[in-house]
């Protein structure tokens, strides 16, 4: 008889949780921010900023058409279907795997979800330095980089073998 491990994909309720908060504060931008106008939270670094992205990073691809959006949410569907086969193949107790591809399938999803409602990622967060800004972002945004951040150093630095 074969032994079943438990896999990593409980871990997906990480993911579930990255989309409401991510869709909640969305709709708490749409709802309660104006456009385009800076709000500063810390004067000097840190502002909401309701603005709209149809690209990807750094408003990659931005200015293609229209087709980016279903090429962006394709291009998604099969990166979280890919991390989500991972996690049924990892065993439950490796979080240093598990919660990276979590944070990227939640983050993933949260901007398809808006990609296919709004036509547009809704970003709000903004960060400057003087005259420097980072480019506009979300709660998706951020779980993504996180993400892909644990992958990047989970993988370059594994844990020590017992």
């Amino acid at each position: 008889m074969t032994r079943v491990t438990p896999n990593a994909l409980p871990w997906l309720v990480l993911s579930a949780v990255v989309i409401v908060l991510d869709q909640l504060t969305k709709y708490w931008v749409l709802t309660a921010l104006p456009e385009y106008t800076a709000i500063p939270v810390i004067e000097g670094f840190w502002n909401w900023y309701r603005t709209y992205n149809t690209g990807a990073a750094f408003s990659f691809l931005a200015d293609a058409g229209g087709w980016q959006k279903w090429f962006f949410t394709i291009l998604a569907i099969v990166i979280c279907g890919t991390l989500g086969w991972w996690l049924a193949k990892t065993p439950r107790r490796d979080w240093r795997t598990a919660l990276p591809f979590a944070l990227v399938i939640g983050g993933a999803l949260g901007n398809v979800i808006d990609r296919q409602i709004h036509g547009h990622v809704v970003d709000f967060i903004q960060w400057h330095w003087q005259d420097y800004y980072w480019p506009a972002f979300n709660l998706a945004d951020a779980a993504i980089v996180g993400g892909a951040i644990g992958i990047a150093l989970f993988g370059f630095f594994p844990a020590k073998k017992k």
